[in-house]
């Protein structure tokens, strides 16, 4: 059982000799506190109610025995600190899971040759081993070198066998990231770093809506979306009919100036299709 911290801001503010409204002090433990005798219930009028603490000296047992909290203010004090670690949380209550806290932080990259980085002000090589990512945390202090475009890939298995789609990014030094694990760490990072992005995804409603929405509306003339050379022929052989009709635009097409959205808005409408970026790991020639 965890303690809310406005009980727990209430319960400090009773052990500073106040007195709540019983209105505002409405939960099961203040139930389980009255019943035991540590707080009580003042009568004041016909109806007015207001709880106070009847002895400091139980309500820190109480807090101890329940909660595993010895220090009431230092718990409301690390409650409210955005980067409270699970050793910190351990400290001030016994139990890692106070509050939902975010370890796992960061993104992961991968490369078919060597990529040259920075990472907490160390030289740092990225190293294409098949079978492997790296996965990135300090990712605030992370830098690749300035001629590296990042391609972000929206679907794992293009992420996977990036060695086999080199031909499509043959004029770049590329890193490719996953936009899985889905969260915001990747697009915080592309908005620090002066590198060029280049949104690798799938070829339909869907794909642009990713791109729009969640990378362009933030890294504007720094992003751009990848389209092959041979999209066109690709669209006629391999369009998948559903991806058109199953989907629609989440974004205002008159605010789109880019030429390679404006051209894949085309096809899509030109073939009523859309394509998945996965068809490109088994296209190998690229015309």
């Amino acid at each position: 059982m965890k303690l809310p911290v406005s009980i727990a801001e209430k319960l400090n503010s009773l052990l500073n000799g106040e007195k709540i409204s019983f209105s505002k002090m409405k939960h099961d433990i203040i139930d389980l506190m009255i019943d035991n005798g540590i707080l009580n219930v003042q009568i004041q009028g016909r109806s007015k109610k207001q709880v106070y603490l009847s002895s400091k000296d139980l309500l820190a047992p109480f807090l101890i025995n329940h909660f595993g909290i010895d220090d009431l203010a230092k718990y409301i004090s690390s409650y409210q600190k955005s980067d409270l670690s699970r050793s910190e949380a351990i400290e001030i209550s016994s139990n890692s899971k106070l509050k939902s806290i975010r370890t796992f932080k960061g993104f992961l990259v991968n490369c078919y040759q060597p990529v040259e980085c920075v990472l907490n002000n160390q030289p740092f090589t990225i190293s294409s081993q098949e079978g492997t990512f790296t996965f990135v945390y300090d990712f605030e202090s992370f830098t690749p070198s300035p001629d590296t475009t990042i391609v972000g890939i929206e679907n794992p298995e293009n992420f996977r066998y990036i060695q086999k789609q080199k031909k499509l990014f043959e004029n770049i030094q590329p890193l490719f990231v996953s936009r899985y694990p889905q969260t915001k760490d990747l697009v915080r990072w592309l908005t620090i770093i002066p590198n060029d992005y280049l949104h690798f995804g799938d070829f339909d409603f869907a794909g642009l809506n990713i791109y729009m929405n969640e990378f362009k509306k933030h890294l504007e003339d720094k992003s751009s979306f990848f389209l092959p050379a041979n999209i066109e022929k690709l669209f006629l052989s391999k369009g998948n009919r559903d991806n058109y009709t199953k989907q629609s635009i989440q974004f205002d097409i008159q605010l789109v100036d880019e030429e390679n959205v404006l051209i894949l808005l085309r096809l899509i409408e030109k073939y009523r299709k859309g394509l998945e970026q996965e068809i490109l790991i088994r296209q190998i020639q690229i015309s």
